[in-house]
């Protein structure tokens, strides 16, 4: 059990890599070859996207053929986009890299379940731990994925970040390496042939609810905030490295959490942890709004990715509770197809309203999302709370 957690931790750092190089440079490069700077979202809009209708088939091809082949079948994706995204750079054609932008979450869309075979292979009582363990492997990728591009910007002086995708598709690479050695149990044929519960049944539990309240607005929150951040140290006169370091503490924030969350999760209850998370997302709404210094986006942006671990994680613990061995592959689908379905609105809209209403409209708007957050949580205690 310990050996494959850690081994998945290992896959998950690789992702994430990926994922904070391109949450560090795509809007960035979006925004020089786009036809107009509204656009400069529309490729990690697009990435999440494809991440979000890539969770039903990547659930079920892992539920008929194991978790291993579909993870190998990602890493594959993730390599493909990578090259693309070089490419649509050497040649700048804003097309391709949309298309780049879509391998990459298709690839994605198969990592996700990296914390949910964890699940698979965990104890009962080990699983909050498993799901954190697991989302720490993302420590590395703070360290290596902004500091990546930010190294590879201009190896390439005409083309500024070709290397750095190319550098990209060698990290997915990694993974497929790593995935060899990757055993995870294939689900009992018994349980192949149960689907369990309808997920209108399911989907009507108050713990399923808040479950995905909680990492559906914590994800969009994040996103939202986090994909404007680069373009908004870019309109107040901050360096990409400024911008590399702000995103490489940002993503410190989302998985150091992650070594003490399940521990937290144990001793104080998933809706007190999540209740913190909610709380650090608000507190880097206050922080964004009272000035644009690099240490002001620096301290917001470690409490938005605090806050998002919390949330994340907590959801992630709560969900397991909605749903039986038989019906997972369904619960944990949907949830995630909802859950990247608001990431892709969040990032899209995140340019757009940058452009039009400016930064604080970006933070006033995650406001009232918040404010769901805080009254499902509160809605569940209540319901749990002895009569």
């Amino acid at each position: 059990m310990h050996r494959t957690i850690w081994l998945l931790a290992l896959c998950q750092a690789l992702l994430m890599t990926g994922n904070t190089l391109m949450i560090a440079t795509s809007a960035l490069v979006g925004e020089s070859l786009a036809p107009r700077p509204g656009l400069a979202t529309l490729p990690l809009a697009l990435q999440f996207f494809a991440t979000m209708l890539t969770t039903l088939p990547a659930s079920w091809s892992m539920r008929r053929l194991g978790r291993q082949p579909g993870f190998i079948m990602g890493a594959l994706f993730g390599i493909a986009g990578a090259l693309s995204a070089a490419h649509a750079v050497q040649v700048g054609l804003f097309a391709w890299f949309c298309a780049g932008s879509i391998l990459i979450g298709m690839a994605n869309g198969f990592g996700v379940f990296y914390r949910f075979a964890a699940i698979d292979v965990a104890s009962e009582e080990y699983r909050s731990r498993a799901v954190s363990y697991v989302l720490a492997g993302g420590v590395a990728a703070a360290l290596t994925g902004p500091n990546l591009a930010n190294w590879t910007r201009d190896v390439v002086a005409a083309a500024p970040f070709y290397a750095s995708y190319l550098g990209l598709a060698l990290v997915h690479l990694a993974a497929v390496v790593v995935l060899a050695f990757v055993r995870i149990p294939r689900p009992a044929p018994a349980l192949l042939r149960s689907s369990g519960r309808s997920l209108a049944r399911i989907m009507r539990q108050p713990v399923f609810i808040v479950a995905l309240v909680g990492a559906m607005l914590g994800y969009g929150v994040m996103s939202l905030v986090m994909t404007a951040t680069p373009l908004a140290m870019r309109h107040h006169a901050h360096g990409f490295g400024d911008a590399a370091f702000v995103i490489e503490w940002h993503v410190l924030g989302m998985f150091a959490p992650s070594f003490v969350t399940g521990h937290l999760i144990r001793r104080f209850g998933v809706l007190r942890v999540m209740t913190w998370g909610a709380l650090c997302m608000a507190g880097c709404v206050g922080v964004n709004l009272s000035g644009t210094s690099t240490g002001q986006f620096w301290l917001a942006l470690v409490l938005l990715g605090v806050g998002w671990n919390f949330l994340f994680v907590g959801g992630t613990t709560l969900l397991a509770e909605a749903y039986t061995a038989a019906e997972e592959a369904k619960v944990q689908a949907i949830n995630d197809f909802i859950v990247f379905g608001t990431v892709t609105a969040a990032s899209l809209s995140s340019g757009a309203l940058l452009e039009r209403w400016g930064w604080q409209a970006v933070n006033l708007g995650v406001v009232p999302l918040l404010a769901v957050v805080f009254a499902a949580v509160l809605w569940l205690r209540r319901r749990r709370a002895p009569a």
